[in-house]
């Protein structure tokens, strides 16, 4: 487990780096111990490819009212994180990331996948992307809803396994050992330093 199969072409692969806010890290009402211990990690990744670098916010609607299906209720026992309630501020990016965009894309999105948003398949199909890199929080929630859509859509999936958190140890290293076997032609995992080598920019 870490192994790429290829390199990584520049011109059809782009960084997608996930709901790396204030939100998860500290002080932030969805706290993510390992936000702060992975996000050099993930600024690092950044770094590399700044204008092939997609980060996605997690955005919660302003009442649990607006919210479709069982996610009213979701956001009934949450109500602490919604708009009305929170400030705007947590939503934003941590600060090592904000000077990444531009020329960094930010996608805002309301569920757990970043292809919730009906644009971002087209956007990157047009740009004639195939791969996507795949950074942030968490490994067992919005990561997962993300790889299986992109799993679905076609697109060669490659996990920055140190560039993933999540707020449960066990859920996280059960995941990883479920991409990596279950998924094994269709999702790769590899350190960042290595993915960075086979990524020409």
């Amino acid at each position: 487990m870490g192994e790429l199969r290829a390199s990584i072409s520049a011109d059809r692969s782009v960084h997608l780096c996930l709901d790396m806010q204030r939100l998860f890290g500290s002080g932030g009402p969805w706290f993510t111990p390992w936000v702060e211990r992975v996000l050099p990690t993930v600024t690092r990744l950044a770094r590399h490819a700044p204008a092939r670098t997609i980060f996605t916010r997690f955005v919660p609607p302003a009442r649990a009212d607006d919210a479709p299906g069982m996610w009213r209720s979701y956001y009934e026992k949450w109500e602490c994180v919604t708009r009305d309630k929170i400030d705007p501020g947590v939503l934003d990016l941590l600060p090592p990331l904000l000077g990444f965009v531009p020329p960094g894309m930010v996608f805002d999105k309301p569920a757990y996948s970043a292809f919730s948003r009906p644009d971002l398949h087209p956007l990157l199909r047009a740009k004639g992307v195939d791969t996507l890199v795949i950074s942030g929080a968490e490994t067992d929630v919005c990561v997962l809803s993300t790889v299986l859509s992109a799993v679905d859509l076609g697109y060669r999936v490659i996990l920055a396994k140190d560039a993933l958190c999540s707020s449960a140890d066990q859920s996280h290293d059960a995941l990883l050992l479920l991409y990596a076997r279950r998924f094994d032609i269709q999702i790769e995992l590899a350190d960042t330093e290595n993915i960075i080598a086979e990524w020409s920019i």
